[in-house]
């Protein structure tokens, strides 16, 4: 029988720490727990619970990716709170210039975002530009609006949506070049509550969201035109969303009570997964399909709960037991 080290290639070593990025079928003996464990794949998404924000907002927006985010604005002990997540712990950063709520984000990390739009006293059409420390003010939306959705990174992003009372919800989206906003395609059905996902200004996929009442509606960006394309299961607005327009997750909002649904877009349909642990509305979040983050947003109460999404195929470490 062929042993562990001539299968794997590697003998079971004792550490005093888990390591940090194990491989598939790795085995190990943890000497601090006492325990052997080993790294498999998910067979299905899930939620785990994270370490909490430090000030529990909702009406949140954010940027980033699991291991590395940032959450801004929202209704809180301030509407300028700014936090940064380092994949374990959420740390308060610098302010927004403009404090406000219903804010988007766009950015690929902790060091690299944009805070975009947003409502204060009245809609807003303030950029700001995050460099890991500090926020700039840059070059405002041509159209004031909170409650869009929006995505990409830095220097490439798209904005779609919103609300602008008393005047319809806009249809127009709004690409970021780095330096300026430019209006191009319309979206198909105006609302507010949408929300996001996408690499960047070419490609982007915009969801959910209510122009009175809660929809489905999902909307594919290919660089020039917005099409219609399958609808989610369970239409909602306040959704969180992260990955890109071909592999997309959207989860939580309203429809109308709070929700903790989770649905994967595979890039024709939106397929239920496994629910989040806390449901609640108005909750931000960012990452891909395998690995997003959800965070802050409205349950009984603002909320400050932070859940990490593994999807099916993502790693997770298992412990061995004797039963």
């Amino acid at each position: 029988m062929a042993t562990y080290k001539e299968i794997r290639g590697t003998q079971i070593e004792a550490v005093a720490s888990d390591p940090s990025n194990p491989v598939e079928g790795q085995v190990w003996y943890n000497t601090t727990s006492q325990s052997l464990k080993g790294q498999a794949a998910t067979t299905a998404g899930s939620w785990a619970t994270g370490n909490n924000m430090n000030d529990s907002r909702t009406s949140i927006g954010g940027a980033g990716v699991q291991t590395s985010a940032l959450g801004f604005g929202g209704y809180g002990d301030s509407q300028g709170v700014t936090e940064s997540y380092n994949g374990t712990n959420w740390t308060e950063v610098n302010d927004l210039n403009n404090a406000r709520v219903y804010a988007a984000g766009a950015g690929v990390s902790n060091t690299s975002a944009l805070a975009i739009g947003g409502y204060a006293t009245t809609p807003r059409a303030y950029t700001e530009s995050w460099n890991g420390t500090n926020w700039t003010e840059v070059n405002d939306l041509n159209t004031a609006r909170f409650d869009l959705s929006a995505t990409g990174t830095q220097t490439s992003a798209i904005a779609a949506g919103g609300a602008t009372p008393p005047s319809p919800r806009p249809t127009n989206s709004e690409i970021w070049n780095g330096t300026n906003w430019t209006n191009t395609g319309t979206i198909n059905s105006g609302r507010s509550g949408l929300t996001a996902a996408g690499a960047d200004s070419t490609s982007a996929l915009i969801f959910g969201g209510t122009d009175g009442t809660a929809r489905g509606y999902t909307e594919v960006w290919n660089g020039s035109n917005w099409t219609e394309v399958n609808d989610l299961n369970d239409t909602r607005f306040g959704l969180g969303g992260a990955g890109t327009a071909t592999a997309a997750l959207g989860f939580g909002g309203s429809a109308p009570g709070n929700t903790a649904n989770t649905e994967l877009w595979n890039g024709t349909n939106w397929v239920e997964q496994n629910n989040m642990n806390t449901a609640r509305r108005e909750l931000d979040g960012c990452g891909s399909n395998p690995a997003a983050l959800g965070f802050g947003g409205y349950a009984t109460a603002a909320s400050a709960a932070t859940e990490e999404w593994t999807g099916a195929g993502g790693g997770v470490t298992r412990t061995f037991t004797d039963s």
